[in-house]
């Protein structure tokens, strides 16, 4: 949820290279296999990009596996929808605390779902090759 004001663009681009020197200590043999288990998995800033635009019901959360952070948004802007019949002011509010949460994260998509990616690279690497490696 907060990752968007968080995250570091430095530290992000650093557990990426460690990652790449990683994965060139693999054989070839190893390296298809990681690349056969993390290729379908990746996911695309464009695409969270694209279904943050739709942040009231929390698309862009579901996309990265964020259950909880997805249900929590799509909650808070039903109720907020459902309020702004009964009691418009706070309805109001509710949609404009999740727009305030989610809109940076708009912005610094490629930073995050860069930092998923690198996090879905370490475990898969960890899972298909056990040997102590340099964790991020």
């Amino acid at each position: 949820m907060f990752e968007a004001w968080t995250l570091k663009s430095d530290q992000v681009a650093e557990q990426e290279e460690a990652l790449r020197l990683a994965l060139r200590q693999l054989s070839d043999s190893e390296r298809s296999t990681f690349y056969k288990a993390y290729n379908p998995q990746i996911k695309d800033p464009d695409t969270y990009a694209t279904l943050n635009w739709f942040f009231i019901a929390g698309l862009h959360n579901f996309y990265l596996k964020q259950w909880i952070m997805g249900l929590f948004d799509l909650v808070l802007m039903v109720i907020g929808v459902v309020m702004l019949a009964v009691f418009w002011p706070l309805g109001a509010a509710l949609i404009a605390l999740v727009s305030l949460i989610e809109l940076p994260a708009l912005f610094r998509s490629q930073i995050i779902v860069a930092d998923y990616n690198n996090k879905l690279g370490w475990s898969v690497l960890k899972r298909y090759n056990p040997v102590t490696l340099p964790s991020p």
